[in-house]
């Protein structure tokens, strides 16, 4: 009987010490980030899907670059292959997926760009719905990637505050890294209004 007591009382003090660390809120809060990275991976994931069907469709175009369509292709194939395991994703993981994500931007950006010097295409219907919601994709991209730094910041300042801190490392909890500008972005593009 007595063993039973204490038994129900280390596990009421285990209990107790585990609140009050705030271990279920940490837990908490690592699967909030958990889901909105899975929402960031969605959203990448529409834009990805997406690029088939507008490839085919700038295809139906006679004499369209080759070259722009096989960068999107190749882009498209780097983004899609990057698996991040959001509990253990490092500064240097996510670098890299956003860059490989970046590049594949880029090669759409080029294609979209490119599409302008061939009136055919601009007035199909479907490349034109395509556009659309491509530009409506990127936006999404953009929320989704914004509520993902919320909820690594969230998650980070409470593993980081008294008496989590203390816990936090022997319970597993370590420091999330954020989506950041890409360096690229920071330099701004130079514009020439001379004529030739």
């Amino acid at each position: 009987m007595k063993k039973s007591i204490n038994k129900t009382i280390v596990a009421f003090i285990l209990i107790s010490l585990m609140n009050s660390c705030g271990y279920n809120s940490m837990v908490s809060k690592s699967q909030a980030v958990n889901a909105q990275w899975a929402n960031v991976q969605s959203a990448y994931q529409r834009r990805a899907d997406l690029i088939p069907n507008l490839v085919s469709t700038v295809k139906g175009e006679a004499n369209f670059e080759q070259s722009t369509l096989t960068a999107v292709a190749d882009a498209r194939a780097r983004a899609t292959s990057m698996q991040i395991d959001p509990s253990k994703v490092t500064p240097d993981q996510l670098m890299q997926y956003q860059q490989a994500q970046g590049q594949l931007g880029m090669a759409l950006g080029r294609l979209l760009s490119v599409t302008e010097n061939y009136p055919n295409l601009q007035a199909n219907q479907a490349f034109r719905e395509l556009s659309a919601e491509l530009a409506g994709t990127e936006n999404r991209i953009n929320v989704e990637r914004n509520r993902f730094n919320e909820v690594v910041g969230d998650y980070n300042t409470y593993i980081k505050s008294i008496p989590q801190s203390f816990f936090a490392g022997s319970f597993g909890f370590t420091e999330k890294a954020f989506f950041q500008a890409d360096p690229a972005s920071s330099v701004a593009p130079k514009v020439n209004f001379e004529s030739k």
